[in-house]
């Protein structure tokens, strides 16, 4: 940990990703007032935001975390607090004690877990199922839960009615990036399925992808359907954990202009990467929005923008500027903070970005910085 100070933009380490605390302070008061006024419970998902520099922020606003396996839990207790609630495709023997341990909640992904797992958790964590409700609206599938074949929770012909001892929850997750009107059709196939069981359950768990804090979310329409619901089953707690909604918009991954050539086109290499630190602009593929630029051709000046890594589809795309690119020049990538700093890799031994936070006075403190340690401290 650094912990820095700096005033001036220019100052800062590059590449780094720059967290603005007033931006993600409006995120959590919105999450905060869906909260409230439908009377739930929004949990932070570690998976999509895990800047735990910032969790004396989020814990005012939100009620705990959601983990996805052993870590993510230690985090979640250590650095924010409140309601831990833990969920995998499937937990290992030598970490399941440890993580009963750590969890409020414990949601199982199939009745095998269930069954070789429940003796242990009975009486020290409330138990859960994930559930499938079989409701598919996400149109890429390598981020669709409800996928044919899909490998994530328990479909209505595999749901064993039997074995439900000691379980107080369902869970589904079927959203991915959007609005309650996805949330309205998942919730329908999850009440046509499994409703026969709520009668006997604490609480239910919407899962993420609610876009919440996105500028065309229906908030009025989510806070109706979650108070409709809670009409129809007034016993049962219920849980969202939105991860990308807490950091939508949140900040930017500042990289720097190493050097520019010619093949074809004008093509400029950063000193960031695709593949190591936004790779979901490959993998789902996305095009990254770069503050003052166009589509190719839109603006005078088009440059291919690569990677400073030796894979040949490191490419983050093409824009256009106003004036040509120098050596030296600040590329600003816009809404990289949710999905980015959890899924960053060395490969190449190319250096993580630090990470910076914008205070409300416009200073900003590192946080932290990378190096050499980090690339072989994963290595032996």
């Amino acid at each position: 940990m650094n912990n820095k100070i700096v005033k001036k933009f220019e100052d800062l380490p590059s590449p780094s990703y720059v967290c603005e605390q007033d931006l993600l302070e409006n995120n959590l008061k919105l999450l905060k007032r869906v909260q409230d006024e439908a009377d739930v419970n929004i949990l932070l998902a570690l998976k999509g935001f895990a800047l735990y520099s910032t969790f004396d922020l989020c814990k005012k606003y939100l009620k705990g975390c959601c983990a996805s396996g052993l870590h993510e839990a230690i985090l979640a207790k250590e650095e924010f607090g409140g309601e831990v609630h833990t969920y995998s495709p499937a937990f290992k023997e030598e970490e399941i004690d440890e993580i009963i341990q750590l969890s409020n909640h414990l949601v199982f992904n199939s009745f095998n877990q269930l069954k070789q797992f429940r003796q242990k958790a009975l009486g020290k964590t409330s138990l859960g199922l994930r559930i499938n409700p079989e409701y598919s609206s996400v149109e890429v599938d390598l981020y669709n839960p409800c996928a044919i074949n899909s490998r994530l929770g328990i479909t209505k012909a595999n749901f064993e009615e039997d074995e439900l001892e000691g379980i107080d929850g369902l869970h589904f997750h079927a959203l991915c990036e959007q609005n309650v009107d996805a949330l309205e059709g998942a919730l329908k196939a999850f009440e046509d399925n499994f409703s026969m069981y709520f009668k006997d359950l604490k609480w239910v768990n919407f899962g993420g992808g609610h876009h919440i804090t996105r500028e065309d979310y229906d908030v009025e329409g989510l806070i109706k359907l979650l108070k409709d619901f809670k009409k129809r089953y007034p016993h049962l707690k219920v849980y969202l954990e939105p991860g990308e909604a807490v950091g939508w918009q949140t900040g930017y991954l500042v990289a720097t202009v190493l050097d520019v050539i010619k093949n074809g086109m004008n093509l400029a290499i950063l000193d960031t990467s695709a593949e190591a630190h936004m790779p979901d602009t490959l993998a789902m593929p996305y095009r990254a929005d770069i503050r003052n630029s166009g589509i190719a051709n839109e603006k005078e000046y088009t440059y291919r923008l690569g990677g400073n890594t030796c894979l040949a589809g490191d490419i983050i795309g093409d824009y256009s500027f106003d004036k040509p690119l120098e050596i030296g020049d600040k590329i600003i990538l816009e809404d990289m903070i949710h999905y980015t700093m959890v899924k960053t890799t060395t490969f190449n031994g190319i250096k993580l970005p630090s990470i910076v936070i914008k205070l409300s006075n416009d200073c900003y403190q590192i946080v932290n910085n990378f190096g050499y340690n980090e690339y072989k401290g994963r290595l032996s």
